[in-house]
């Protein structure tokens, strides 16, 4: 079991399990391959291919005795491409049904790293330490006392860095939660939770052996991600 302190954290990952599992599966494994798809999510499946290149850019180019944790790894495409580059990675998500996706995306990989599938919580410490850990999207439902608390529990695990994202407040992000809010639907998504920049920057003083070192913004239609660099003091 995790190890970290009761949060709303348990609550919100639940959630999250029964929605990608559930109602939203068909329209992941679409969003995540070249199926034909809306305008609307066409450019969110191109705002992701941009942050999932900024992340992967972040990494080293060769990665050979390099260990990864991907924390929400989705159907997989960063752990293959980070594979492709010789890592070992544990890439775990709490949808079973998109990690399996995945296993099978992954079924004819030839790349020269290895990648061990996992369900379950990315804060479980029996999936042991990494050099890097990468947490796309993962993170963006969650408050940003609970993600301090999450990349906390994860920096204790974590030798070299960790790139995440968050939802960066806008004025029409701002007003998409406050609708959502307003308009709850038992099929739709936890809320996406906006965090202002400044605000998480000065909760991340929090972790005191760590510092932001690169940060990058992606707008694109309705997809709206900022990606900050973790690494040691």
């Amino acid at each position: 079991m995790a190890s970290h302190a009761p949060t709303q954290y348990d609550a919100q990952r639940e959630k999250l399990a029964a929605y990608f599992d559930g109602t939203a599966r068909k329209a992941w494994i679409d969003l995540t391959s070249d199926a034909k798809v809306s305008g609307i999510r066409a450019t969110v499946r191109a705002g992701r291919d941009e942050m999932r290149g900024t992340l992967l850019g972040w990494l080293p180019v060769d990665m050979r005795r390099t260990s990864l944790l991907d924390a929400g790894c989705g159907t997989g495409a960063l752990s293959m491409e980070a594979a492709c580059r010789g890592a070992e990675i544990t890439a775990i998500d709490v949808a079973g049904g998109l990690v399996d996706i995945a296993a099978r995306r992954a079924g004819g990989f030839t790349g020269h790293g290895k990648i061990h599938w996992r369900t379950g919580d990315m804060l479980d410490p029996a999936l042991g330490t990494f050099d890097h850990i990468v947490a796309m999207d993962s993170l963006i439902h969650y408050s940003p006392d609970d993600m301090v608390t999450t990349l906390a529990n994860l920096s204790l695990r974590c030798r070299q860095s960790i790139l995440f994202t968050f939802a960066p407040h806008t004025p029409l992000l701002g007003a998409m939660h406050k609708v959502g809010k307003v308009f709850p639907r038992s099929d739709r998504s936890p809320a996406i939770v906006p965090v202002a920049e400044k605000r998480l920057r000065e909760r991340l003083v929090a972790l005191a052996d760590w510092r932001v070192a690169r940060s990058h913004r992606v707008s694109s239609g309705f997809y709206k991600s900022q990606a900050f660099e973790l690494v040691r003091r």
